[in-house]
């Protein structure tokens, strides 16, 4: 693993882009963003004292709720590029992180927001106020936004009559640390529903993603997609639900590659 540093109270770390976490266009996998940017987190929240060893003994954990990443210029296979992520503080339940994704020359490559709860994990229910246990100590925020607003919530548009487009049975290659899918296995199986032909036309430009509920090993997942177009982006919206209820939605707008 590459080594993290620090700048004022941003965390950095420095990547070569490997050929297994990109696609046929030889361009990073927004998936594979997710992970680079969860490890990051990660390591950031621990050296600021709420990490994950730190929530354990609370027996708590941080679950991602929200994420908005969009892709201006993609990196691609061996390109070198510099990782950073920052927290913002609190805004209502939610804890705010950036990250953004440079090139060698120094221009945002990716840049996204996301939004995070803290789970207790005997219950796996919400913690309203985890702050009480003085874990997250102030003076630890970075300046700046990679994107201003917080990533919104996406569900499915009223508009469009969702299609069945398969059935996903949560498996081990799905499960993380917390025991339930990882939140960037959910984007996987959201791009496996657009279709491989669809993706070779286009490229991705924001990814959003709610996470609604946990999904667990044996547990079956049914997607639902939606494909609408404005302005010539065209919109997927892809649900996955348990038991009839959504678990997670993820919308992906996509441009025609030049």
């Amino acid at each position: 693993m590459a080594a993290i540093f620090r700048e004022g109270n941003k965390f950095c770390q420095k990547l070569t882009v490997p050929c297994y976490e990109t696609d046929a266009s030889f361009c990073l996998k927004p998936a594979s963003f997710m992970d680079m940017a969860q490890e990051i987190a990660y390591w950031a929240a621990q050296e600021l004292g709420f990490g994950y060893d730190d929530l354990q003994k609370h027996k708590t954990a941080w679950v991602l709720s929200r994420m908005h990443i969009h892709f201006g210029n993609p990196p691609r296979w061996r390109d070198e590029v510099l990782l950073k992520t920052w927290h913002k503080g609190q805004d209502g339940l939610f804890f705010l992180r950036d990250f953004e994704l440079l090139d060698r020359e120094g221009r945002q490559a990716v840049t996204a927001t996301s939004s995070w709860l803290v789970m207790d994990v005997e219950t796996r229910r919400l913690v309203r106020n985890p702050q009480e246990s003085g874990l997250l100590q102030g003076g630890s925020a970075g300046a700046g936004d990679a994107i201003a607003e917080p990533a919104p919530k996406v569900v499915l548009p009223k508009d469009a009559e969702p299609e069945e487009a398969g059935i996903h049975v949560v498996s081990y290659s799905d499960v993380d640390i917390l025991g339930h899918a990882n939140n960037a296995r959910y984007v996987v199986w959201a791009m496996d529903c657009i279709g491989y032909d669809t993706l070779l036309q286009y490229r991705v430009g924001d990814l959003y993603v709610v996470f609604n509920k946990e999904t667990v090993p044996g547990g079956t997942v049914r997607l639902y997609r939606t494909r609408t177009e404005r302005e010539g982006t065209v919109v997927f919206h892809v649900e996955g639900r348990v038991d009839g209820k959504a678990a997670f939605c993820v919308q992906i707008d996509l441009h025609p590659l030049l």
